[in-house]
C-alpha cells in the first residue's frame, strides 16, 4: 500500500549539534519556485562543506527556492597553539651555558627566562580537520532537513485533502453537465417544432426535417467526449496526488488539460443553466491550479 507523501514546496527546519568542539546550527527555509534553487550561506572559514550540504539538500528536495544558513561557534574551541622552537632554544641554552663556563658565572637561567628569548615561542592557529568538521556540519544539516521535511509533509497532506475535496466537487459538476446536456437538445427540438408550426401551421411541419436538424444540433453541442476525457484526467490526478513522489510539475501540465476540456464544454453550452455549471467547474479547476503551485 502506497502511503501518500505529497510535500509542500514551502517549509522551515532547523537543528543544532557539535563537531570537533564547534557548536553548529543549521536553519533552512523554502518558497515556491519552478525549479530547484539552493543558496547556502556558511562562515568563510567553513566553505569547504558547502558542496556536500548542497548535495544533501538535492537528495531531499526536487524543486523550490531554498535558503540554508550554517552558523559555527568556535568560542569553546582551543584553536590556538603555542609552539616551542626547539632548535633555537637549544642554541640559546648552549650559548648561555658557554658564557657561564667561560666567564666563571653561575648559570641561573630559568624556564621563564628562556621562554623570553626572541622567537623561542610562537602562537599558531590550530589546523582544522576539514573532513571531520564537514561531516559534523552535514550531520546537523540532515537533522534540519528531516525537520524541514516533516513540516512540508504536514502542509502537503492539507493540500492533498483540499485537492481531493475539489475533485469531488468537479465530479458532481461534470455529472450535472452530463445530465443537462441531453435536455438542451430536447429543448432545441421543441423550439424548432414550435417555430415551424408558427410559420407553416401544424399540417406543414416536416417531422423528418426536425429530427435531422436536431441531430445536427446534438452533434454540435455533444459533450460526451469532453466529459469522458475530463473524468480520465480526474482519475489520473487522484492517482498522482495519492502517490509518494514529487508530482507538482506533472499535475501542473494535467490541469492545463482540465481547462482545455472545460473551455470546450463551455463553448458548446446552449442554455443558462449549463453555463452556470461550467463557470463553477472552471472555478474549481482554477482553485486546484492555485493549490498545486505549492506542491513539490
Amino acid at each position: 500500500m502506497v502511503i501518500p507523501m505529497i510535500k509542500s514546496m514551502t517549509g522551515y527546519g532547523s537543528a543544532k549539534g557539535s563537531a570537533e568542539g564547534f557548536e553548529i546550527s543549521v536553519e533552512l527555509k523554502s518558497v515556491n519556485n519552478r525549479y530547484l534553487d539552493v543558496a547556502a550561506r556558511l562562515p568563510r572559514g567553513f566553505l569547504f562543506a558547502e558542496e556536500r550540504i548542497k548535495a544533501a539538500v538535492q537528495n531531499h528536495i526536487s524543486r523550490g527556492k531554498v535558503d540554508l544558513f550554517v552558523t559555527v561557534d568556535s568560542s569553546a574551541v582551543g584553536d590556538m597553539t603555542v609552539k616551542v622552537n626547539e632548535p633555537l632554544l637549544k642554541g640559546y641554552l648552549e650559548a648561555v651555558d658557554q658564557i657561564a663556563r667561560t666567564h666563571g658565572l653561575v648559570n641561573d637561567l630559568s624556564a621563564l627566562s628562556a621562554a623570553r628569548f626572541p622567537e623561542v615561542l610562537s602562537v599558531e592557529k590550530k589546523e582544522l580537520d576539514a573532513e571531520a568538521v564537514s561531516a559534523g556540519i552535514l550531520a546537523v544539516a540532515e537533522e534540519a532537513l528531516a525537520d524541514f521535511d516533516l513540516m512540508r509533509q504536514r502542509e502537503g497532506e492539507k493540500l492533498r485533502l483540499d485537492v481531493l475535496s475539489r475533485l469531488g466537487t468537479i465530479d458532481s459538476l461534470v455529472a450535472q453537465v452530463e445530465e443537462k446536456a441531453p435536455e438542451t437538445v430536447e429543448a432545441y427540438r421543441n423550439r424548432l417544432r414550435q417555430r415551424m408550426e408558427e410559420v407553416l401551421g401544424t399540417a406543414g411541419v416536416d417531422e423528418n426535417r426536425i429530427l435531422a436538424e436536431a441531430a445536427v444540433f446534438a452533434d454540435r453541442v455533444a459533450v460526451d467526449e469532453e466529459t469522458v476525457r475530463l473524468r480520465s484526467h480526474m482519475a489520473q490526478l487522484e492517482t498522482m496526488i495519492n502517490g509518494d513522489s514529487p508530482v507538482g510539475r506533472k499535475i501542473d501540465f494535467l490541469i492545463q488539460e482540465f481547462n482545455r476540456e472545460a473551455n470546450t464544454i463551455g463553448s458548446k453550452c446552449q442554455n443558462s443553466q449549463l453555463a452556470h455549471v461550467v463557470v463553477d467547474l472552471k472555478s474549481e479547476i482554477e482553485k486546484i491550479r492555485e493549490q498545486i503551485q505549492n506542491i513539490e
